[in-house]
């Protein structure tokens, strides 16, 4: 049984900052530390729920965060960035299940360092729906015909994905007080959920439906400045929808995760 692990950073427990999250803060290493652990709790769960091999994706920021030495030797790591699927890079179909680690709100949504994709967004859908990445990672896998089987982070984020993806499990490490602030569990007590969760998942990997890939998707985009919406339509396929929101319609995920792509290419500044 080969288990995909994507694992971003602002839904691990402890973090909360942009001190800790981005890199130059001086809380950063201690939040890669932070990460690399949660990562590892969930590949020891995967392979104490069967897993014979687990690839993880790098998936924040530079995607350069793990602390190789440290983790896990019996995975495959994918790391760096630009990659052609970003935080889905190195899925296939023959992935029997993808779990989502230190995962996030969505842009406009209350959480911790709530955002999808890029900070220059205020607001991004998915066919008419708020989207978070997982969701958007979600559909990406259900185009491969992998399901999602765990996501882990806030209560926002927990609340999201049990409303969205019937089956999944959710770990909630942390609940946000604010989008810079958050009563966190203690690190080991969210690595043995994590853990647990990982081992349950990967146990029941046969109960998880993969999700229906609708025959459209509208891919809509509001960013906080004009100049970002002017770069926006330069991408073929965009309108303008006012002011400060574009959209496209695609066929498929990965088309849309490419759009998604060049939208979050843009300088937040």
């Amino acid at each position: 049984m080969h288990v995909y692990i994507s694992v971003d950073m602002e839904g691990v427990a402890g973090v909360a900052t942009y001190d800790q999250a981005y890199r130059g803060g001086s809380g950063y290493p201690s939040a890669q530390e932070l990460m690399t652990g949660e990562a590892n709790a969930a590949i020891a769960g995967a392979f104490d729920g069967g897993a014979t091999a687990v690839t993880i994706n790098d998936s924040h920021g530079t995607m350069d965060n793990l602390l190789l030495e440290k983790v896990d030797p019996r995975v495959e790591i994918v790391l760096g960035t630009p990659k052609a699927q970003c935080m889905m890079h190195g899925l296939a179909p023959e992935h029997d299940v993808a779990l989502f680690v230190g995962y996030h709100a969505a842009a406009g949504e209350f959480g911790v360092l709530s955002h999808s994709f890029s900070m220059c967004f205020s607001r991004f859908r998915v066919n008419g729906v708020t989207a978070t990445e997982a969701d958007v990672n979600a559909l990406m896998a259900a185009g491969l015909g992998v399901p999602i089987g765990l996501v882990t982070g806030d209560d926002a984020t927990c609340r999201d994905a049990v409303g969205k993806h019937p089956g999944v499990r959710t770990v909630q490490v942390k609940r946000a007080e604010g989008f810079l602030a958050a009563t966190s569990l203690h690190p080991s007590v969210a690595r043995d959920r994590i853990r647990a969760a990982a081992a349950e998942t990967v146990a029941g990997v046969a109960d998880l439906v993969v999700a229906p890939v609708p025959e459209a998707l509208t891919l809509e985009v509001q960013v906080k400045q004009f100049h970002h919406l002017e770069q926006i339509l330069k991408i073929p396929g965009f309108t303008a929808l006012d002011a400060l929101t574009a959209q496209v319609t695609v066929g498929d995920p990965s088309t849309l995760f490419d759009m998604v792509a060049l939208c979050y290419q843009l300088d937040p500044e």
